[in-house]
């Protein structure tokens, strides 16, 4: 852990400080800078490009319980936690939806209320004699479609 810091921060500082600060030997940091990837770590690699794939193919609302789920259908054998732990390191998150609640209308409130001119009276004699009107609204992935209908009654 102390090595990562030290290689993460290697522009900023100098190698030499970091290890004394750090109480680290520079041969040990060089020695670790050198050392090939465990089969582990190179799994996890692996597994991490198969993570961001699913994440991004769900277009990033799958957690890594889902993630996993996948991997599972995919043939890959790995638990939660570690998918879990490599999506934390990567920086992957679902995204969480908002439950929406529709407030169209206000009851409470000291308004004038308009008559109710048709009393459910819903036959005309002639044309042009009464309308009705209705508003609505879709949820769509570019934003809300508000769908509008007046009706001429027979």
């Amino acid at each position: 852990m102390k090595y990562q810091f030290i290689a993460a921060q290697r522009p900023e500082f100098k190698i030499k400080v970091m290890c004394r600060v750090l109480g680290v030997s520079r041969s040990g940091y060089y020695a670790w800078c050198k050392r090939p990837l465990s089969p582990r770590k190179m799994a996890d690699q692996s597994l991490t490009q198969q993570i961001e794939i699913i994440h991004q193919q769900s277009r990033r609302t799958y957690g890594s319980v889902r993630v996993q789920v996948e991997l599972a259908e995919q043939g890959v054998k790995c638990g939660h936690n570690r998918v879990a732990r490599l999506m934390r390191e990567v920086g992957l998150r679902a995204k969480q939806s908002r439950k929406f609640k529709i407030s169209t209308t206000d009851s409470n409130h000291d308004d004038p209320i308009a008559p109710h001119l048709l009393e459910r009276d819903f036959n005309a004699s002639r044309p042009n004699e009464k309308w009705l009107a209705d508003i609505s609204f879709i949820p769509t992935l570019e934003g809300w479609l508000y769908v509008a209908v007046v009706l001429d009654l027979p």
